[in-house]
């Protein structure tokens, strides 16, 4: 089955639209040498690459990018290579199903959806971490859960004697991809194989740490993605999105099963909330259980109408589609504007505290 998804991925997926790419010599203008560390690696696209060094490209980048967050607590300069990357494969005189297939593979490799390498004898947490957004407002606009994505990647946590291992994904901000299942491909394997102990999205929020009680099941954000695309959703006619070309079923709420009790035990100068807010047609509500909801149509999940609700609502649905066992759930970080070194910092510290608080929970 996962075979299957991958191809179906592989011939559904166009050449990304070059919205993004184009906000490059603005943001090269407002970040002077933000993608200069990369120039070698970028060279290398040049010509006619063959798939190898596509890859090679692209694994040396996604590295180079978590050692300069490490470095610097920086997810920017990262998300500017991937582009920089595209915009060259785009560029090749080569057959576009060719440069198709070599801009999903760079993808992939460079959003570390292929690196993550789990060792035994311990614990394993899946995190997820998303893009810079609303670059047409900041065009110089980090994301906390992108850098703590970064920052975390193969760090290992102790808590009460249990030590677990967290591996991490970066995930676009692009409605396109999660139509096509991009979610839903990369958590498969880990329900399916019981690989994880532990799934986490993360994304940028509100004031402070928001656990997300309830994701909903439809958009409602009227705010645009990162390729400027516009669902026409909004909080009167909420919409669903698809999953391969078709409305994606399930339930109007799902309910996460992190430990939030351990998680809210997290060190930090943020509140970590409860969050169970939600808004229905009929209007806000906040439940205790996810059976007060029965019969109710979803305009906003507990994490709102946008993709940050709806990766957890997907992470969910897979999960209790396969009657899996593994705790999953959404964190929601407080919100940056632009870039903000000193609040990251702060904003990593808290999350990394938060993952330790839950990693008791996991003991068998």
């Amino acid at each position: 089955m996962f075979r299957y998804l991958l191809l179906l991925a592989v011939l559904s997926l166009p050449a990304l639209a070059d919205v993004e790419e184009a906000r490059l010599p603005k943001a090269e203008a407002a970040m002077p040498g933000v993608i200069t560390p990369f120039n070698s690696l970028l060279a290398q696209l040049d010509g006619s690459p063959d798939m190898a060094t596509v890859v090679k490209v692209a694994s040396q980048g996604y590295a180079l990018g978590k050692a300069i967050a490490l470095k610097r607590l920086d997810d920017r300069p990262l998300y500017w290579f991937r582009l920089a990357g595209q915009a060259k494969l785009r560029a090749l005189t080569l057959p576009e199903a060719t440069k198709d297939k070599l801009m999903w593979r760079f993808e992939r490799v460079s959003r570390g959806i292929e690196d993550v390498h789990f060792k035994p004898g311990m614990k394993h947490i899946l995190l997820t971490g998303f893009d810079p957004f609303f670059l047409d407002r900041h065009v110089d606009q980090s994301n906390p859960s992108g850098l703590a994505a970064l920052m975390l990647d193969g760090k290992i946590i102790e808590k009460d004697g249990v030590k677990a291992q967290i591996e991490t994904v970066l995930v676009p901000v692009r409605f396109a991809d999660f139509d096509q299942g991009l979610i839903e491909q990369i958590l498969l394997p880990y329900y399916t194989k019981h690989s994880a102990d532990m799934v986490i999205t993360v994304s940028m929020g509100r004031s402070d740490f928001d656990l997300e009680r309830f994701p909903g099941k439809r958009r409602s954000a009227e705010a645009p993605d990162n390729e400027n695309v516009l669902t026409g959703a909004t909080a009167t006619v909420p919409k669903l999105p698809l999953l391969y070309g078709q409305p994606i079923s399930g339930p109007e709420f799902v309910a996460s099963t992190l430990p939030f009790d351990a998680l809210m035990d997290g060190d930090g100068p943020y509140a970590i909330n409860d969050n169970r807010k939600v808004t229905t047609l009929a209007g806000d509500r906040e439940p205790q259980h996810l059976f007060e909801l029965d019969g109710q149509v979803s305009v906003k999940g507990s994490g709102g109408g946008y993709l940050s609700n709806e990766i957890s609502y997907r992470a969910i649905r897979l999960r209790d589609l396969l009657k899996s066992t593994i705790p999953v759930g959404h964190i929601h970080t407080p919100r940056i504007a632009a870039y903000d070194k000193a609040k990251e910092a702060a904003i990593v510290k808290q999350l990394t505290s938060m993952l330790t608080e839950a990693v008791g929970s996991l003991e068998d």
